[in-house]
C-alpha cells in the first residue's frame, strides 16, 4: 500500500508561516494550540481536551489528503504517458487549506502572480494580522482581516488583491458569500462564485479543489499548460485551456489528483531550469 509522503506533501503547500514540518512531523497552528502528524499518530498539547483533538485530528486528516488512495491512483495511470509521475513523486497528495476562508484568501492571494511570489505575500498577511502561537502563527481570522484597512492590506505586498481580499471578506462575513460549498455540484459553484468580484474561473475552481477538495483543476492555469506541453513535447503556445481538458478529464474521479502531479512535475523542472 502506498503510503503518504509527508515531506513530499509539506514540500508543495503554501510556506505561510502557519505550520511546520520537523524531524518528521508535521505541525500545524490553531488558534488554542499546535497539533502535529507524524505520519503514524497525531500530537495534541495536554491542555486540549476531546473535542479539540477530534477537530484537529479532522483538519489534519484534511489538510494532509490522509484519506487519498494513492493505490488506485497508480493503477489507473501506470499505463499512461503519466506513469513516470509515480516514481516522481510516490507518496504525493494533495495538500488542502483547514477552513474554506483560508482557502479563499491565499487563493485570491496567488492571481496573476508566481507561486513563490505568493506564498511570501501570504506570510506577510499571516504576520501581520495572524496570532502567534508558539513559534508559528494561526492563519487571521475573517474579523481581524475585515478589521485592517485596505493600506494596511497592502503593507502584505498583496497590491491589487489586497482591495478583493477585505471586499470578499466583508462579504462573507455579512453572510453575502457562502463559502461551505460542500454539496454544491463543481459547474452550480463556480457559476456561483464568479458572480463576485474578484473571483474568476480560475479563482474558482482553484478554491474549490484547495478549499472543499472538489476533483476540479484550474485548466487555464500557466504552470499546468506547460507541464502538459513539457510531457508531449509540445510548445506552450501550443497548449490551451481545452487540450488540458481533453488529456486530463479521461481520468475521471482521478483527474483533480493528476493535474496536480502535472502541475507539481512543472514547478519541479522549473526550478532545475532556474538552477542551471
Amino acid at each position: 500500500m502506498a503510503e503518504i509522503d509527508l515531506k513530499k506533501t509539506t514540500g508543495e503547500m503554501i510556506r505561510n508561516g502557519t505550520w511546520k514540518f520537523e524531524d518528521g512531523v508535521f505541525y500545524q497552528a490553531f488558534e488554542s494550540g499546535i497539533a502535529g502528524y507524524d505520519g503514524g499518530n497525531f500530537i495534541f498539547p495536554d491542555s486540549w481536551g476531546r473535542r479539540e483533538r477530534k477537530s484537529a485530528k479532522e483538519k489534519l486528516t484534511f489538510i494532509l489528503g490522509l484519506n487519498t488512495n494513492l493505490d488506485s491512483f497508480y493503477a489507473e495511470i501506470i499505463d499512461s504517458p503519466f506513469s513516470f509521475l509515480i516514481d516522481e513523486f510516490y507518496g504525493l497528495t494533495v495538500p488542502a487549506a483547514p477552513s474554506p476562508y483560508q482557502a479563499l484568501v491565499e487563493t485570491v492571494a496567488q492571481q496573476q502572480v508566481s507561486f513563490e511570489f505568493a506564498q511570501r505575500t501570504i506570510e506577510n498577511l499571516v504576520r501581520l494580522a495572524g496570532r502567534q502561537v508558539g513559534d508559528l502563527h494561526a492563519f487571521p481570522s475573517p474579523e481581524r482581516i475585515a478589521s485592517l484597512s485596505e493600506e494596511e492590506l497592502k503593507r502584505a505586498k498583496l497590491g491589487y488583491r489586497a482591495a478583493y481580499i477585505k471586499s470578499l471578506t466583508e462579504l462573507y462575513l455579512a453572510g453575502k458569500l457562502d463559502l461551505e460549498l460542500w454539496d454544491w455540484g463543481v459547474n452550480e459553484a463556480i457559476r456561483y462564485l464568479t458572480e463576485f468580484r474578484g473571483i474568476g474561473k480560475w479563482s474558482a475552481e482553484l478554491f474549490l479543489a484547495y478549499g472543499l477538495r472538489k476533483n476540479v483543476y484550474p485548466a487555464g492555469d500557466l504552470g499546468l499548460r506547460r507541464g502538459i506541453a513539457k510531457i508531449f513535447g509540445r510548445s506552450l503556445k501550443e497548449v490551451k485551456e481545452k487540450d488540458v481538458r481533453e488529456v486530463i478529464e479521461p481520468y475521471g474521479k482521478w483527474k483533480g489528483l493528476l493535474a496536480f502531479y502535472i502541475l507539481c512535475y512543472d514547478r519541479k523542472t522549473e526550478m532545475e531550469r532556474k538552477k542551471k
